[in-house]
């Protein structure tokens, strides 16, 4: 570490010198590492949770599959069932509005019975009165016709004029003659029009009465036929309104069935998980204590590769650089990744992506991603800082051959020949990378798909 670099770290923030106090322990800790040439023993693993065996899960499955089968058979019945309480519900309504009319009928049908009764009435008083004058008129052209037949055709007329007084009253009196002989003979007309007439209003009152009896019976047996069927459809109705509520609590009564098959499954399969979740525990526990033991192994191997005779001092200088990077690298190891996070001076908040990295919430949260990464571990060597993109990062240095790839190296990944990830070569096979959203600053394996054919080395 240049001395610059010791005054400059000596102002930084809290959380830029927890991870220098972090740089300075780890170091030593590898140191120990490599005295005992054992890796470092992990705390113990709590024992096993139960472990379901695959029959009960899959016994366990089969009932809720079956259960569920037959709720959706049921909501199926259920559905029908509630389609004909609907169209039942259709046709009480329609019953009920047929009955109405039926009223309305009936009603509108004694109004008329009423009026053929009032019209009947009126028709036998205009009969009775045409019956009286008949009477009259018969009563007096007998008169006329007895007084004619007694004195003769003429004895009226002389009677008349023998009986005036002056010519004044003589002409007074045959006007009078002549008027009721014509009168008589109006009477005779009126009598026959009469009888006529009144025949045939007796005829049309009986007609009239007649029919509107009938309407007036057609409508009450309308009504009473209407009534029953809405009573019936009323019925019909309530009884399936029962079977529809039968089902329904049957089908709620398997639903309830089926929830509780479903918790026992979700029990079981929450113990399989937690099983799992224990095993996976297990396996990086052991996979830690492997990458710890690598770690040591690479050290030794920096430290002995840089501890053999060497010539210059330029290549002590490159031997205490890489320990330095290497150990700044492991420094971070467990700080989050996030994306676009990262300085020369520790991690720092990412931003948006737009995708994967804003679900993780990166942009608020503080870490690395991988080109972040190299510039903080190259930052106090190189004495710039690398580009924020692998791309550019992959130009920075000499490129060397995969296959003479040392500590110290970056190994970069791509697809076409489109950087797309960088992590730090610390030797043994293994390297230290922030992987991706989720994630955080590991030791890993070194993976060889899609990595670039060279090694960048910038030291």
């Amino acid at each position: 570490m240049p001395a610059g670099g010791a005054g400059k770290e000596w102002g930084v923030s809290v959380r830029t010198r927890r991870h220098l106090a972090g740089r300075a322990v780890v170091p030593a800790l590898l140191v120990v590492l490599a005295l005992v040439g054992q890796p470092a023993i992990a705390e113990a693993v709590p024992p096993a949770p139960p472990n379901p065996s695959d029959d009960d899960l899959k016994s366990g499955q089969t009932h809720v599959d079956t259960t569920a089968a037959r709720v959706g058979q049921l909501a199926n019945r259920v559905a029908q069932a509630d389609a004909a309480l609907v169209a039942l519900e259709s046709q009480v309504e329609l019953k009920h509005e047929q009955a109405n009319k039926a009223l309305i009928d009936q009603q509108a049908a004694d109004t008329a019975a009423a009026a053929a009764t009032r019209a009947a009435d009126n028709t036998r008083a205009e009969a009775n009165a045409a019956a009286a004058q008949i009477v009259e008129a018969h009563r007096d052209l007998d008169q006329f016709a007895a007084a004619s037949f007694r004195q003769g055709s003429t004895v009226g007329s002389l009677s008349a004029f023998l009986g005036s007084r002056s010519p004044k009253d003589l002409l007074a009196r045959a006007e009078l003659l002549d008027a009721v002989g014509g009168a008589q003979l109006h009477a005779v007309e009126n009598m026959r029009r009469t009888r006529v007439e009144a025949a045939n209003k007796d005829s049309q009152t009986r007609a009239a009465l007649a029919a509107a009896q009938t309407a007036k019976q057609a409508a009450a047996d309308a009504k009473t036929a209407l009534e029953g069927a809405y009573r019936v459809a009323i019925d019909t109705e309530t009884a399936q309104s029962a079977k529809s509520k039968a089902l329904r609590d049957y089908k709620a009564d398997l639903e309830r069935q089926l929830y509780e098959a479903q918790n026992a499954v979700a029990g079981l399969r929450g113990q399989r998980k937690r099983y799992e979740e224990w095993r996976a525990e297990r396996d990086r526990e052991q996979a830690a204590a492997a990458a710890a033991a690598a770690a040591a192994a690479a050290v030794r191997a920096v430290a002995a590769e840089r501890s053999a005779p060497v010539t210059g001092a330029k290549s002590r200088l490159v031997a205490v650089e890489v320990r330095s990077v290497i150990n700044r690298a492991m420094s971070q190891l467990g700080v989050r990744y996030s994306w676009g996070g990262g300085n020369a001076e520790g991690p720092t908040v990412g931003v948006r992506d737009g995708g994967v990295a804003d679900r993780y919430g990166d942009y608020h949260k503080v870490g690395f991603d991988c080109s972040g990464l190299m510039i903080y571990v190259f930052a106090h060597t190189l004495g710039y800082a690398l580009p924020h993109y692998s791309g550019f990062q992959y130009n920075s240095g000499h490129k060397v051959p995969l296959a003479q790839k040392q500590p110290g190296d970056m190994l970069f990944w791509g697809t076409n020949g489109n950087i797309h990830h960088v992590a730090l070569y610390i030797g043994g096979e293994q390297m230290i990378e922030a992987p991706y959203s989720g994630a955080a600053v590991r030791i890993a394996p070194v993976r060889y798909a899609e990595i670039m054919p060279y090694a960048v080395r910038v030291l």
